[in-house]
């Protein structure tokens, strides 16, 4: 097998990221050739960005000078890319495989060894920013990998983020991403609890954010939620569930590098109770809901 194009990419999973992230690859100038499990969605992809789309990931990647992926946790990521049904059975020597999914540091490792000896690059590079962030190509992208290989990705990668970094090999950008995490983690607690005693104090809980929110206090959960989660409105994309997955894969990886991460740990406890309330799909703001109760 060799590569058709250097323009030639394929785009393993549209999910709420995956689906734009695609989209932008196409709309400047790739020719980008899609998979997904659910076809009728890379079906309705492929008619409005005018993209193709394949049956496999291996199909997808065939001829492709670049192979992305974004799926949901370690094992569907394992199971798109080995077997005869796989990227890895498409992939052509000198292409290079880049993993957007949020999953361990151990896996990313691992997709690094299996794709060095067929010849292939690998960068694991997850993302932040949300589904807003993917939808208006203003993502950021950790990433991890070889130097030559990054150079290879990164200006296809820049079609929909603002900022990617190569941050060391393989598995760096997933060890970044947890770092993003356990950050979240805490200054949404912080302003959950903050909100929660500015209305219990019988303050205008909106007027205080509008003043501290141009001081030292302020951030960007601050600036984009503090407002939404005083109406009790938590569907704004990252949800529950996967801030559990990414807080679980941060604790188990300090357990294996010695952190300690109480905060987070406590965090992704509070988390629970949030999903035991029903709230598994609200995102991630939704800690001021349990304080509520």
């Amino acid at each position: 097998m060799s590569i058709n194009s250097e323009n030639n990419v394929a785009f393993i999973g549209l999910g709420v990221m995956g689906y734009p992230m695609a989209g932008y690859l196409q709309q400047k100038g790739y020719q980008v050739t899609v998979y997904n499990r659910t076809a009728a969605k890379a079906e309705k992809w492929a008619a409005q960005y005018g993209g193709a789309y394949a049956d496999t990931p291996a199909k997808a990647a065939e001829g492709a000078s670049l192979v992305f992926m974004c799926v949901g946790n370690d094992n569907d990521v394992r199971s798109v890319v080995y077997g005869e049904h796989g990227v890895l059975a498409g992939m052509a020597a000198g292409s290079v495989l880049v993993d957007h999914t949020t999953a361990s540091a151990n896996l990313a490792r691992e997709l690094a060894q299996a794709a060095k000896q067929q010849g292939i690059g690998f960068l694991d590079a997850p993302v932040s920013g949300g589904q807003a962030g993917a939808e208006n190509g203003v993502l950021t992208v950790m990433t991890g990998g070889e130097s030559d290989d990054f150079v290879k990705a990164e200006t296809a990668i820049q079609c929909y983020s603002r900022c990617v970094k190569l941050l060391g090999p393989a598995g760096s950008g997933q060890l970044a991403k947890m770092v993003n995490q356990i950050c979240i983690a805490g200054v949404v607690q912080g302003l959950a609890e903050a909100l929660n005693f500015a209305q219990n104090a019988g303050l205008d809980a909106a007027a205080v954010v509008e003043v501290i929110s141009q001081g030292a206090a302020s951030s960007w959960q601050m600036q984009n939620r503090s407002l939404t989660m005083l109406q009790g409105k938590y569907d704004f994309g990252f949800a529950v569930d996967w801030m559990r997955k990414d807080l679980g894969i941060a604790l188990t990886e300090a357990r294996e590098n010695g952190s300690h991460l109480p905060l987070t740990a406590l965090v992704d406890q509070f988390y629970s109770e949030v999903q035991q309330m029903g709230g598994s799909r609200w995102d991630t703001s939704s800690l001021l809901a349990r304080l509520k109760r």
